[in-house]
Order: structure tokens, then C-alpha cells, then sequence
């Protein structure tokens, strides 16, 4: 619609007779005379309908909002009216192009936030698949980590039969470390995409040893001490086989972690936990009642002496890496152990000599030696030090020391169909008592803040339930009511 403007009025008779038609080239007329009408379009109510025809122009935003000045009215008016032939001019006309063009600010905040929840979504579904496979080799490392230890327990008691040597058991499968660096290097070879020769691959985790890489300096001062606490850990826990039954020594042997908890407070300086410090006296309480189990009896004391002692070495060993070496990625720690072997074959070697000839552990013939259990023990050993190093990278901590804790109710069910114990209500409560102190130690550093947040968050749910129902029962009455009315008024009609 357009309006043409004539010199005199008459002619602006006809125009606004024929519908405030003019020709686009002539000048508009200004409203000056109708500002005061105009002012009052501030408070103007646009209603819904003309919003949504008009829903790409500004005009109908600047006439509703306060602050709007006569000019900007005036001009929204004449654009909105028809009153410049509703032509508009280029830029107007190239915004409003733009804005068909582009979605408008709630579409496109719609369109993000759909993105979003889309990616949102796709993350939740990556992290659940990630925690599921952690979980599936989780459990597969659990088995085998429980399998693995059960079985070397219960191995060693049979080679103990025909071969009473337990310090040459130890280093017949401490020999078998070696394997660790070459076994990881044909995982790095198959995994790692850039593929690196076997003595760069060295020289690299070398570096964990210092700037100079494994001297012969730090082969005595860094390697040779934790040699010798490894093979005084497994010597004392199979040396305790022989004394004691295989159930005891698994579940005494998880005192350990107590051990490493007191350790890494008072060396360390870690931080002070009570609910450790419960476990740690779990575990003495439980070490005193399995010694009672038996009557205090000398063999059985020596025997659970032995495994008390394995399980401080254990602790020692560890609480020194952590404080000497500090911790170490996989390739570093697959050369440490290989490198525990090479101490084991150079420094120890001379050791099962002196016993043999000693006649301290002493066999008649070779033909004797059950080389199967003695293989079988060492492969299983090296599988169980396998899962406990490296399980680490496909599953959680936590999973894998439950595998040592799991090998005790094995060992107990080997030993009631294989041997004479006798499982009474203190050996029972012991093993109870030492599970339930290993089971705390596993609590992370955080969880009594994970605990409050949990019991928060409950007692706001409930709180929340309940005033949902009450709403929820109050608002049935008028929403049958509301219900009722149009039937009423529709019959009455």
C-alpha cells in the first residue's frame, strides 16, 4: 500500500479515499501532528497473534518497551502502516534478509542446546562404555589375580612333598622376572603406534634411574636392596607353608597392607586416617586369634612368625620404592623387576649352593625335582606379579587387590578336602576380623565426605517426595472440579 501527496487538500482528500496510496519517489509526510497520539503507543499491547506475523520486524519490540523515543515510533509507524509504500530501503531490507536467513535467537539457542544435550549425551554413553569394560576386565583380573596367587600357594605345598627347598624355590622363580621387559616390549610393539627398537625402548625407561641411566652405582644402591627384600618375601611366605596351612598364610599375608599404611605414616608422612589406623588393629587382632586358634603351639607360632615377616618385607619394599624411586610408569617398572633378576642370577646364585652342600636343603638326584610344579609355581608366580603391576591399566586398584582377599575363602576350600584343619570359631572370626581390615584399608582418602554428600542428598530427596505428595493429593480436588463444570454447562445448554 502506498500514498500520493497533492499541493492541495483536496487531493489529500482522494489519497486517504483511496487508501493512502502514494508513489514511491515522493517524500513522505511527517506526523507531527499526531505525536501526542503517538506518545501514548508506549504503553501499547500488541496482541499475540500480530507478534507472530510480525515476528522478524523489531518494530513491535521497540513499541512495547519504555524507553522508546519519538522518533524510532514514528518510523516503526509508517513502516508498519504502509505508510512509505512499505518498500524498504536497502539496509532494512538486507537486515531483514539476514534474519530469514539466519534462525532466530531462540531457535538457535534451541539448536545449541540440542547440539549440546546431543554431546552430552554422546559423553555419557562413551564414559559408561569405558566404566563397563573397566568393570569386564576388572572381573577378568580379579579371577586371575586369585587364581594366579591360590595356585602358587597351593603348588608350592605339593613341591614341598618331594623337594624341601624353599629358598631354591625362590630363586628358581625369581629367575623368571626376566621376562617382564621383553614381555612388555612385544605389548609396545603391537600396541604403541609409534614403534620404537628394543634398545631405544631401554634407554628410555633407563631414564627412571637417573640422568646417567642404571650404573653400576645405582645397580647397588637402588636395585640390589629391593633384590634382597624380594627374595626375603618370598622365601619367609614359602618357608611358612611348610609350617602352616595354606588358608592361614593367604589370610595372614594380608596384613601386609596394614603394614604399609603404618610404614607410609610414620616414613612417608601420609595422611593420618582413622579408620586405617581400626584396619591396622583388625589386623593385629586377627594375627593374635589365629595364633590362639592353634593353641599357641610352637609350630604353628614359627610358621605364622614366618608369614608376619613375609608381609613386612612386602611393606618395606614397597614404602622404600615409593620413597626412593617414587612411582614408576609400565616400562619402567617391567625393566626394574627384569633387573631384579639379573641381581638375583649374580648375587643370589650362590646361595642355594652353600644350602645344597650344606645338606641344609638337599635333594639325592635331579630325577627327584618335580620340574612341573617347580615351572608351574614359577609361571603362575609371574602371571600373579603380571596383574598386580600392570592391571592397573585396564581396570581399577581397587578390583585388583580384591583378588588376594578372594584367594582365601580358595585356599580354605582346597585345604578342607586336601588336609586336616580344623576350621573352629577363632580361626573363622580371625579370618573375619583380617578380610574386614584388608576390605577398609581399600576405602579411599575422600570417602567420609563421599558418605555425607550421599546421606545429604537422600535426606533432601526425601524431604522433596514428601510435599510433592501432599501437592499432588491437593490438587485432585479442583482438577475434578475443573473437570465437571464444561459437562455440567454443556448439559444445562
Amino acid at each position: 500500500m502506498g500514498i500520493r501527496e497533492f499541493p492541495n487538500g483536496s487531493a489529500r482528500g482522494k489519497a486517504a479515499t483511496l487508501g493512502m496510496r502514494r508513489s514511491p519517489d515522493v517524500s513522505p509526510r511527517r506526523l507531527s501532528d499526531i505525536s501526542p497520539q503517538l506518545r501514548q503507543l508506549k504503553y501499547l499491547v500488541v496482541d499475540e497473534a500480530i507478534k507472530e506475523d510480525l515476528k522478524w520486524s523489531r518494530s513491535v519490540e521497540d513499541l512495547t518497551s519504555a524507553s522508546v523515543g519519538l522518533t524510532s515510533i514514528e518510523e516503526r509507524i509508517l513502516r508498519i502502516t504502509g505508510y512509505y509504500g512499505y518498500q524498504p530501503w536497502a539496509a532494512s531490507y538486507k537486515r531483514d534478509e539476514r534474519s530469514r536467513e539466519s534462525p532466530a535467537p531462540a531457535e538457535a539457542q534451541m539448536q545449541a542446546g540440542v547440539e549440546g544435550s546431543g554431546r552430552v549425551n554422546r559423553c555419557c554413553w562413551k564414559c559408561s562404555v569405558t566404566q563397563l569394560k573397566k568393570i569386564f576386565w576388572g572381573v577378568a583380573v580379579v579371577l586371575g589375580v586369585c587364581s594366579s596367587w591360590s595356585g602358587s600357594t597351593q603348588l608350592a605345598k605339593l613341591t614341598f612333598k618331594k623337594l624341601d627347598a624353599p629358598f631354591t624355590l625362590t630363586w628358581f622363580a625369581t629367575n623368571w622376572n626376566f621376562l617382564f621387559f621383553p614381555l612388555y616390549y612385544l605389548g609396545h610393539v603391537f600396541k604403541s603406534a609409534e614403534k620404537q627398537s628394543p634398545k631405544q625402548r631401554y634407554r628410555e625407561c633407563c631414564r627412571f634411574f637417573g640422568d646417567n641411566g642404571l650404573t653400576l652405582k645405582v645397580f647397588f644402591t637402588k636395585a640390589a636392596p629391593f633384590g634382597v627384600l624380594w627374595t626375603l618375601t618370598n622365601y619367609l611366605y614359602l618357608h611358612a607353608i611348610k609350617k602352616i596351612n595354606t588358608t592361614d598364610v593367604s589370610v595372614l599375608f594380608c596384613c601386609n597392607k596394614a603394614f604399609v599404611f603404618l610404614l607410609s605414616w610414620i616414613v612417608l608422612r601420609d595422611r593420618f586416617m582413622g579408620v586405617r589406623i581400626v584396619a591396622a588393629i583388625f589386623a593385629i587382632a586377627g594375627i593374635v586369634m589365629m595364633t590362639y586358634a592353634d593353641g599357641f603351639h610352637s609350630h604353628s607360632v614359627i610358621g605364622i612368625a614366618l608369614v608376619v615377616g613375609s608381609a613386612s618385607m612386602s611393606a618395606l619394599y614397597k614404602v622404600l620404592f615409593k620413597l626412593l624411586l617414587g612411582s614408576a610408569k609400565f616400562g619402567e617398572a617391567a625393566l626394574f623387576l627384569s633387573v631384579l633378576a639379573v641381581f638375583n642370577v649374580l648375587f643370589v646364585t650362590c646361595i642355594p649352593v652353600i644350602l645344597y652342600f650344606t645338606k641344609v636343603e638337599y635333594w639325592s638326584s635331579f630325577d627327584i625335582i618335580p620340574w612341573g610344579n617347580l615351572c608351574g609355581f614359577s609361571i603362575l608366580l609371574l602371571t600373579f606379579n603380571i596383574l598386580l603391576n600392570f592391571g592397573i591399566a585396564v581396570t581399577y586398584p581397587t578390583l585388583i587387590s580384591l583378588g588376594i582377599v578372594l584367594s582365601v575363602p580358595v585356599n580354605a576350600v582346597v585345604d578342607h578336602y586336601t588336609s586336616e584343619i580344623v576350621f573352629n570359631s577363632v580361626r573363622v572370626i580371625a579370618i573375619i576380623i583380617i578380610g574386614l581390615g584388608f576390605l577398609l584399608l581399600l576405602l579411599p582418602e575422600e570417602w567420609d565426605v563421599w558418605v555425607i554428600k550421599l546421606l545429604t542428598r537422600l535426606k533432601v530427596r526425601k524431604k522433596e517426595e514428601i510435599p510433592e505428595g501432599n501437592g499432588d493429593i491437593a490438587s485432585g480436588l479442583p482438577n475434578k472440579s475443573r473437570r465437571t463444570r464444561p459437562s455440567m454447562s454443556s448439559f444445562a445448554h
